[in-house]
């Protein structure tokens, strides 16, 4: 079954990269302008992006192709389509193309700060893989754990497996390509606002993708009826519905279920909240006032996890995600065990 995961996982990517080619040729045809005509191009592999993680269904391989395919891919190639976005620069090689098409990356433009920060980054990657370890330890007493703490460990599990994810794509992409990870997460959990944390610190390469492909056309718009001082109101608002219609098409890779509409009340009421506070700090000229670091930071994260315990979670644990990844670890376990002595019994061992 896994096996035929992984057959599976490798021809989707070959079939992705392909398209990728496709899509990268016909940017450089100067017969087909930017706009209308160069987005009917892309709409058949748009389309194909969609459909792609359908024929997935682990939770860590059609989860993180849905996530870097179907949503990210996407929202590039429709930038690409208008001449804007990362994908855009006429200079731009076929490899650093498909890279940065397919994965939350962007080419270094440091290195002497990347160099710096190398040590720093292999520790803190090392610590992350230490507290995974121990948190898989702990689901092995999941029956003696209150079901709220329960909660906190998934959301900490989250976080934790997105940033694996992504270090180990930078390694890849640096090792292959030169290419440096966008940096995902900011340490969230010190966030002392909504505003610090869905604009600064979580998942940073989705607000970089959302901010010109619907942030700024709805600000812009939004300008010319109420202003450009109010315009960000309707336009974060919007930002969050967007991102709430993607989260569940996500989990409806993950689940196959139909969707309940609680990730996307999730996402309403954050953005209410945002906009909120966001008019809140226009009104008073930036809040000049603020709350405390040691108060601030824990009624945000709070406000989190409360919110994600109620409207979040429900859903993922709905489609047995906390049991579909540990049976995903176990499995990922015997299939290294089963390489690993498919590769060593071809050398002869001394003595026999």
């Amino acid at each position: 079954m896994f096996e035929q995961e992984i057959n599976n996982f490798i021809k989707l990517w070959l079939g992705i990269i392909l398209s990728l080619c496709y899509c990268y040729f016909i940017g450089k045809t100067k017969m087909i302008p930017v706009g209308t005509a160069r987005l009917l191009c892309f709409l058949p592999v748009i389309c194909l992006f969609l459909f792609v993680p359908l024929n997935l269904s682990t939770l860590h391989l059609g989860g993180t192709t849905a996530f870097f395919i179907a949503w990210l891919a996407n929202f590039k190639l429709l930038l690409f389509a208008f001449g804007k976005g990362p994908l855009s620069p006429p200079s731009l090689p076929l490899p650093r193309f498909l890279a940065i098409a397919c994965l939350p990356i962007k080419i270094q433009q440091n290195q002497t700060l990347n160099e710096q920060n190398g040590h720093q980054t292999i520790t803190n990657n090392a610590v992350k893989v230490l507290l995974f370890v121990l948190l898989l330890r702990i689901y092995d007493y999941s029956d003696r754990i209150h079901p709220t703490m329960m909660l906190v460990l998934y959301s900490f599990h989250v976080y934790v497996v997105l940033e694996m994810v992504l270090a180990l794509v930078a390694s890849m992409a640096r090792a292959l390509l030169g290419l440096d990870l966008e940096k995902q997460f900011d340490e969230p959990y010190l966030s002392t606002s909504l505003q610090d944390f869905w604009g600064r610190r979580w998942n940073i390469m989705v607000t970089k993708i959302l901010r010109p492909t619907m942030y700024e056309p709805v600000r812009d718009t939004a300008a010319c009826f109420i202003g450009r001082r109010w315009a960000p109101i309707p336009a974060v608002f919007g930002t969050f519905v967007v991102s709430g219609v993607m989260h569940e098409l996500i989990f409806y890779y993950l689940g196959r279920v139909w969707p309940t509409w609680e990730i996307m009340r999730f996402f309403l009421l954050h953005g209410a909240c945002l906009t909120a506070e966001i008019a809140v700090k226009k009104a008073t000229d930036g809040m000049k006032w603020r709350f405390p670091r040691a108060v601030s930071t824990p009624l945000t994260v709070g406000f989190i996890l409360f919110t994600g315990f109620w409207l979040f979670f429900p859903p993922l644990l709905r489609c047995r995600a906390d049991e579909r990844s540990l049976e995903e670890y176990a499995a990922l376990g015997a299939f290294v065990k089963k390489i690993t002595a498919l590769t060593f019994s071809g050398f002869p061992i001394q003595g026999s």
